[in-house]
């Protein structure tokens, strides 16, 4: 329900304390009452009195760096920034009497809010200071920390209250060197965000809706925006915010948990959970990541594993990924995927998903087939239709003839859609700024070129990733830095670990398979024995955990966006994080961009602001229902000399009557063919560069993945002839 409130929005929110309920804050229940009231009076921003500063370019105000919790292991590393639109504002009271003293400039105080102003978004949403949403920036690229950082501007014209935060990642250490980095703590200290701005939009210092907070992020920040949507207020992250001394959770006498702020002397309850999700090539699930990635990879017959050790592993993990798939029982809805995967004419039906193995049948794919890969196919050619439904939105393209002549004005402009299909399939065609993902202000996070060229034996055309596998620029306004800061180089494939993109050896750091075996079984045994909670931190990371799961805060909508060349996890991976969240209700969205790479940007008039305006005008009473508006088309060629697109129809066919049709086979050839990242087979390969202790150059990152070390102990005898062989 939608409401409208001249005020202090945080009245709407006090008719949710209702009788006592379970997580309310019992009085005397508490630990120690004096705990809460200490850490609700040490996080209210009225008894802060930050420092905000006005740009007037923007018209926005942004809040100075304040410390998101009262007993921060690393300080510099757990802070947050707010960002508001400046008609939101009246100015800032520094005097505490309740009305603005300053109006622009720099001053320390507290916001005086107008909740009578209004703010049109670029695509036409109305928001104000009580209903705006509120976008959560996950940095953590390569699951690492992100030194605090003051908020971008980038999403102040569009209404949106825009909050950067730090976090503690895999590199933290404490001043006397004691490792900290190890999960959840990155994944934490944005829950403790969260709380934070959750808790002052109640109180009334900032303006925004609890209800409406979006996560977005890109690689590892795109991994932890889905983390954060898919844990929301879920218990087993309690204690690590309580350890912190996060708002609005605290543990009871009895072990319960209190889950209430006290305000206006009632008790309100305070959720970590989010309303939507944006997340740009999202690293997760780890846990499943190297088989589903080896499965992938081992699809494509002519991939050009580095050893035949990396090989006959990736074979044996690809099996072992059939039987996870199939152990999980998965169902879908072809209403709720848009796809008639039984071929009956219709979409009324629900599918049971299983991978199939016969050799004979199907040795296009090594053997592997059934109605999880149709589903896996079907996402792929609409990934490709959807990419070239727009390019009608291409206005610098410059377009050939297939004798390679470029096509004159006039020619252009009589482009029909299918004329435009039969070019993009066939390379004829350079592209321009509004397809190349590197548009930059409001599309989503940039960056992230997946390993360059890649040519693997089989003989792709041109043994070379698909245009546009390398997208540049920077997040919106770089909200904030995707980079995450100084990143360490060690635990990367390239940097010393187990095996890199292009060697042939199987192993720096070990002389022998059974040395390695040995690493791997001590490792993981030290991670299945549980933290200091008695948790598994590989199952903390696992967002698939926590989705429809008792307990969660789900989300009412999600969108991922990946690379269709992405190098650094599996397309199975966000298929399963889509398939989980529409099972639990959530409106799931996933996106295979046929041009891009890791972390693309989007596209073609496409934007985050666009599909959260979308989605509040679809989930938000009263709000205004928005629609992408229609193209112009191109009417004036470009100006490259010759085409530069890859030429698709290897993998594809296409004709205007009949539109894509594409295979299983040709769909991982395609797959493969951009992703240049090291050849999949250990959990410190791609995902050493996301585990939660660096590797160096003489030690492998902390082995973790239970899939990788069953393997390798059911296949010890052949494996390790194989292993290190030339």
């Amino acid at each position: 329900m939608r409401i409208k409130q001249k005020h202090r929005n945080r009245a709407i929110l006090l008719l949710l304390t209702v009788s006592l309920t379970a997580g309310m804050c019992i009085s005397g229940a508490a630990a120690d009452s004096s705990d809460k009231a200490g850490i609700e009076e040490a996080l209210n921003l009225a008894n802060i009195n930050p420092e905000w500063t006005y740009s007037e370019e923007a018209n926005a105000w942004t809040m100075a760096v304040v410390t998101a919790v009262t007993n921060a292991e690393l300080p510099d590393y757990q802070g947050v920034s707010v960002c508001v639109p400046g008609a939101y504002v009246k100015g800032v009271d520094t005097d505490g009497d309740g009305t603005e003293d300053v109006t622009n400039g720099t001053a320390a105080g507290n916001l005086v809010i107008d909740y009578d102003a209004s703010v049109t978004s670029t695509n036409g949403q109305i928001y104000s200071a009580a209903d705006a949403p509120v976008i959560i920036n996950t940095g953590a690229a390569g699951y690492s920390a992100q030194a605090n950082q003051t908020a971008s501007a980038a999403y102040a014209a569009e209404g949106y209250i825009n909050i950067a935060c730090g976090n503690r990642g895999k590199q933290s250490t404490l001043s006397d060197g004691t490792y900290t980095g190890d999960a959840p703590s990155c994944l934490v200290d944005q829950k403790n965000a969260v709380r934070f701005v959750k808790y002052n939009i109640l109180l009334g210092n900032l303006p925004g809706s609890v209800d409406y907070f979006v996560s977005t992020g890109g690689s590892g920040g795109g991994a932890h925006a889905v983390m954060l949507a898919a844990t929301g207020g879920n218990p087993d992250f309690y204690d690590y915010e309580i350890s912190q001394g996060a708002v609005g959770v605290y543990q009871n006498d009895d072990g319960s948990y209190c889950t209430t702020v006290t305000i206006d002397g009632k008790e309100v309850e305070l959720s970590d959970g989010l309303w939507g999700c944006m997340a740009y090539s999202a690293i997760t699930s780890l846990s499943e990541a190297d088989m589903a990635l080896a499965f992938e990879y081992y699809l494509d017959t002519d991939y050009g594993f580095n050893t035949v050790f990396q090989k006959q592993l990736a074979q044996y993990l690809a099996e072992e990924y059939k039987d996870y798939i199939n152990a999980k029982e998965l169902t879908v809805d072809e209403e709720k995927v848009g796809f008639d995967l039984n071929d009956d004419g219709d979409t009324d039906d629900t599918i049971e998903l299983t991978i199939e193995y016969d050799e004979s049948s199907h040795a296009d794919t090594n053997g592997y087939y059934g109605s999880y890969l149709d589903l896996y196919l079907a996402e792929f050619e609409q990934s490709l239709q959807d990419y070239i439904d727009r390019l009608s939105y291409a206005e610098d393209w410059t377009w050939f003839n297939s004798d390679g002549e470029a096509l004159s004005d006039s020619e252009v402009a009589a482009m029909t859609d299918a004329n435009r299909a039969e070019a993009y399939i066939n390379g004829w065609y350079a592209k321009g700024s509004t397809g190349s993902g590197s548009d930059g202000m409001m599309g989503g996070p940039g960056g992230g070129v997946p390993g360059g060229d890649h040519d693997h034996a089989g003989g792709r055309p041109g043994g070379k990733a698909p245009d546009g596998a390398g997208p540049d620029g920077n997040m919106a306004g770089s909200p904030p830095d995707m980079n995450g800061g100084a990143v360490e180089e060690v635990g990367t494939p390239d940097s010393g670990t187990t095996q890199s993109s292009t060697g042939s050896k199987d192993s720096a750091n070990y002389a022998s398979f059974e040395e390695m075996l040995d690493a791997y079984q001590e490792d993981i045994a030290q991670v299945q024995a549980g933290d200091a909670y008695g948790n598994n931190i590989v199952d903390l990371y696992d967002p698939l955990n926590y989705i429809g799961a008792e307990g969660t805060d789900g989300p009412e909508w999600t969108r991922i966006l990946m690379g269709a060349s992405e190098g650094d996890i599996s397309m199975l991976n966000s298929l399963n994080l889509q398939i989980a969240w529409l099972n639990a209700g959530t409106d799931a969205e996933i996106e295979w961009q046929w041009n891009g790479g890791h972390v693309p940007s989007e596209i073609f008039g496409d934007s985050l602001a666009l599909y959260v305006d979308t989605m509040y005008g679809e989930y938000v009473e009263g709000a205004v229902k928005i629609t992408k508006e229609g193209s112009s088309g191109q009417t004036e060629n470009g100006t490259a000399a010759e085409a530069t697109g890859t030429d698709l129809s290897d993998w594809i066919s296409y004709d205007s009557e009949n539109g894509i049709d594409m295979t299983l086979d040709g769909a991982a050839a395609y797959r493969t063919s951009g992703a240049g990242k090291a050849t999949p087979g250990f959990d410190v390969i791609d995902y050493g560069q996301e585990d939660y202790v660096f590797g160096s150059s003489s030690s492998d990152a902390r082995h973790w993945d239970q899939y990788v070390l069953k393997v390798l102990e059911e296949n010890a005898d052949t494996l390790a002839e194989l292993f290190n062989t030339f």
